[in-house]
């Protein structure tokens, strides 16, 4: 069996060794998988920039294509169901690698405000598998967040769900976690981005067209008060560098990139090419997991809860830095900037995610373990 994955997918050959030999995988960079690179290969592996449709597969030999991410925009599932070829995505295999990202860009927010991020109103757009794992964080932090979900909604009835005009109206940060599809498209537009209150913070780590970024840029460039996160972009993996100068945070699409989650999405995938097959698995991710370079962090009686937060997070990720590397890239043409782009996802440093960590108590103190429990962390004393 004759395999192409996408280079910057982890652990082919450990999970796929035993149906493709080491001499049948091949790697090539995501946005090079064409339909002359494709060859004889019989399963497909993508990451979210390669597009998989008619144009890509018609005439191939491939029977299954797995995507390595929980989006599946880029696949036309319509076409892969008419030619009766498999796929599989990974749903929340990255989804703690956003909450850490959404995290810590609160945090950044709220020190260039001097503010206490638990006195703002948070919203979230879309209550999956990142959505409902930022809810529960967040609620667990004990702060105030609404959320609007219009599928769920129309499905489930009101419940916790409120519609999208009240949650632009009545929240100070607005956090993007849908999926992006025709009813999504610039679901953020002019008008609604007009909503957003005074001091708003908005945060797209989602897709970029679920906000209209020429809309977004000019809302930015008038709008003193309201400060921006993306990590995502119409356009990529060219950028609007006018709009990434306006953002506070400017981020290559790496927001769920955390080590675990890409591991996790590897794995996912494995799994239902197994099932495709009949086939029972024989790889475990927890063998190949690397342990974490920071595993434990002891905290001492009279520690502040409100310093404890930032300096667990940041301790493990913080998109500060992201956001410098990619700075840094966005002189020079074009093909240089979309070049860069790809290069940064391509060399991502090694980063894990804040629920491996262990909090290690001293003081018995039941706020401090009330936030590590927050956060996911495994608590001790």
């Amino acid at each position: 069996m004759r395999l192409l994955a996408d280079e910057n997918i982890p652990l082919v050959e450990a999970f796929f060794s035993s149906f493709a030999g080491a001499d049948a995988i091949r790697r090539l960079p995501g946005r090079a998988i064409d339909r002359a690179a494709l060859g004889d290969a019989e399963v497909l592996l993508v990451r979210s920039v390669t597009p998989v449709g008619r144009d890509l597969l018609e005439g191939s030999a491939v029977t299954f294509v797995g995507t390595c991410t929980i989006g599946t925009d880029h696949l036309d599932l319509d076409y892969l169901r008419e030619a009766g070829i498999a796929w599989a995505s990974a749903p929340g295999c990255n989804a703690r690698g956003v909450v850490d990202y959404v995290l810590g860009s609160v945090l950044t927010l709220a020190e260039d405000a001097g503010i206490d991020p638990a006195t703002r109103r948070y919203g979230v757009l879309g209550a999956g598998e990142v959505g409902g794992r930022l809810l529960q964080v967040l609620r667990g932090l004990g702060w105030q967040v609404r959320v609007c979900d219009p599928p769920r909604l129309a499905l489930e009835g009101d419940g916790d769900y409120i519609g999208l005009e009240e949650l632009l109206d009545t929240c100070d940060v607005i956090s993007l976690h849908t999926p992006l599809d025709a009813s999504t498209h610039h679901l953020l537009d002019e008008t609604r981005l007009a909503r957003l209150r005074p001091g708003a913070w908005l945060i797209n780590a989602s897709r970029g067209a679920v906000v209209d970024n020429q809309a977004l840029k000019a809302l930015l460039a008038r709008r003193d008060d309201v400060r921006a996160v993306l990590d995502v972009w119409e356009g990529e993996p060219l950028v609007d560098v006018e709009l990434a100068r306006h953002c506070r945070l400017a981020t290559p699409h790496i927001a769920g990139y955390s080590l675990d989650g890409k591991l996790r999405g590897t794995e996912q995938i494995y799994r239902a090419f197994c099932a495709h097959q009949g086939e029972r698995p024989e790889v475990e991710l927890a063998s190949l997991l690397p342990a974490p370079g920071l595993a434990e962090v002891v905290l001492g009686a009279g520690c502040d809860p409100r310093w404890a937060l930032p300096m667990l997070c940041r301790a493990v990720y913080d998109p500060r830095r992201d956001d410098a590397d990619f700075r840094r890239t966005l002189e020079g043409d074009e093909v240089a900037r979309r070049a860069a782009f790809d290069t940064l996802r391509k060399h991502y440093p090694v980063r894990r995610e804040i629920d491996g960590l262990t909090l290690r108590l001293t003081s018995g103190d039941d706020e401090l373990r009330r936030l590590g429990e927050a956060l996911g962390s495994r608590v001790i004393g």
